[in-house]
């Protein structure tokens, strides 16, 4: 699986969680140097506090377009150490 945004390859990877129909990746497969951390946070009742990523691509923001769980609930502890992506990042099967 490949996330992308702005024509960059955000994430890429072949072990993605499915959870509620989000690809979850391993925080590995990132390429960090795209990733701005956020001040925003919210609230899932079964996994808990989530908190956001901001992309950056050549200037470009996408303000809180990517997602992660730091200490998720035990209901969701396989997400632990991934991250899910939104607001126009295409996720695709490569």
């Amino acid at each position: 699986m490949k996330a992308i945004w702005n024509g960059e390859i955000l994430a890429e990877s072949n072990d993605t969680l499915v959870v509620e129909r989000n690809h979850y990746f391993p925080v590995s497969s990132l390429n960090m140097t795209l990733f701005e951390p956020s001040e925003t946070t919210s609230f899932c009742p079964w996994k808990g506090e989530a908190k956001y990523y901001s992309i950056n691509v050549n200037g470009e923001i996408n303000k809180d377009a990517a997602w992660y769980y730091q200490s998720p609930k035990e209901a969701a502890k396989q997400i632990a150490g991934r991250v899910a992506f939104w607001k126009g990042v295409e996720v695709v099967q490569e």
